[in-house]
């Protein structure tokens, strides 16, 4: 077929000519220099291809030759314009979705700040807002990434460099914060006293005089490593420091219910589909109420992206799962097995995770209303020095 983008847009039909006289046609075609291709004979008739302009112009050559002629297609921009113009209103929705479809890509939808941690979030934006970075601006607005970066690097104290990268419709902030040395911290001399009483099992003085003992017993406040060296006519004050660990005991209280409650999925679902705009959702499928009452939802998100454009239209899918709450009895030794691991898990979590449980034992136990409550005793080794200022 010869057909061409050009011929696309001036557009061409194929024809079905009829009549005796067939040849003496398609002579007069060539004689007047007529575009005609893919000129197929049969039996009585022929079937070809004519641009739309030599189309309108065969009158002549029809009524000297006697042959008629019937459109079988119609291709081309100038057929495409006369449906759509029996298709108002489609035709409107159509350039509408394309105007607005251009104009949500044309906005900033969002602003992403990273690589920060001493600088807050909000900072940047705000600064950012004020070289005019923020949501719904006009991407034809922002100034060039390389100004906008220098801008905001001379605005946010702190930082070694700003960059600023376009992608789509969203904009992203990255900060790479400058490292400052530490100031040494100001310190008064002082000891290290026992935070709790415990029976030392370790100790090491990196800087002090050691003066609690390994295997005694200490009761809180008691100086571990004293800050004073020397006697009582050559004496010095130094900031003590170092780590001491003890054995301390914990007699925290528990209660386990014999009847766990687990969930089920029961293989039953419900889905519902969304149409995303930006940050609000049109329901598409799925209305009504659902046929089940326990239920967990899974969503499932897709954007419309072309290259590096995320463009602010989407697809939200909710998978919608029936579950079921099953009752299971426990038995008692499970049940004290699970309470003893939730007391020490509850200890270590508040005195830190340096901390370990070297005993274990239960004091006191008692089933009633479905569930066992315990007392527990505990021996946990855990450091348990503590800074004390010296007074003069």
């Amino acid at each position: 077929m010869k057909s061409s983008i050009f011929l696309s847009v001036r557009g061409y039909v194929r024809v079905e000519v009829r009549g005796q006289n067939l040849e003496s046609f398609i002579n007069q075609l060539v004689e007047k220099r007529i575009l005609a291709w893919d000129i197929c004979f049969y039996e009585g008739h022929a079937k070809l291809y004519l641009s739309l302009k030599d189309f309108f112009g065969l009158r002549p050559l029809l009524k000297e030759t006697g042959c008629r002629v019937h459109v079988l297609e119609r291709f081309g921009f100038p057929f495409l314009l006369n449906r759509l113009e029996k298709r108002k209103f489609f035709a409107m929705g159509l350039i509408g979705f394309i105007i607005g479809l251009y104009l949500l890509s044309s906005l900033v939808w969002q602003v992403r700040v990273e690589g920060n941690e001493l600088i807050s979030t909000q900072d940047i934006l705000q600064t950012a807002r004020q070289e005019g970075i923020y949501k719904l601006q006009w991407k034809f607005r922002l100034k060039d990434s390389d100004v906008m970066s220098k801008n905001l690097q001379g605005k946010l104290a702190g930082t070694a460099w700003v960059g600023v990268e376009i992608q789509g419709t969203q904009v992203i902030i990255k900060v790479v914060e400058a490292t400052l040395p530490d100031k040494p911290q100001l310190l008064n001399p002082r000891h290290l006293v026992a935070s709790k009483s415990a029976m030392v099992t370790s100790i090491f003085a990196e800087k002090g005089r050691p003066v609690a003992k390994i295997n005694t017993y200490v009761k809180k406040g008691d100086i571990l490593i004293s800050g004073i060296l020397g006697d009582e006519t050559h004496r010095q004050t130094v900031v003590a420091s170092g780590q001491v660990k003890g054995i301390v005991w914990y007699t925290p209280q528990v209660e386990v219910p014999l009847l766990r409650q687990y969930k089920t999925y029961t293989g039953t679902t419900q889905n519902r589909s969304y149409l995303v705009l930006g940050s609000r959702a049109l329901q598409l499928t799925g209305y009504g109420a659902l046929s089940f009452q326990n239920y967990e939802t899974i969503p499932e998100r897709k954007t419309l992206q072309w290259r590096d454009y995320v463009l602010p239209i989407g697809w939200l899918r909710e998978r919608i799962m029936e579950v079921q709450l099953v009752d299971r009895p426990m038995e008692l030794a499970e049940a004290r097995a699970v309470g003893m691991e939730q007391a020490k898990l509850e200890i270590i979590a508040a005195v830190g995770g340096d901390a370990k449980v070297v005993n274990e034992k239960i004091l006191h136990e008692k089933t009633d209303n479905g569930k066992v409550y315990m007392e527990v005793h505990l021996e946990v080794e855990e450091s348990i020095a503590q800074e004390q200022a010296i007074i003069p």
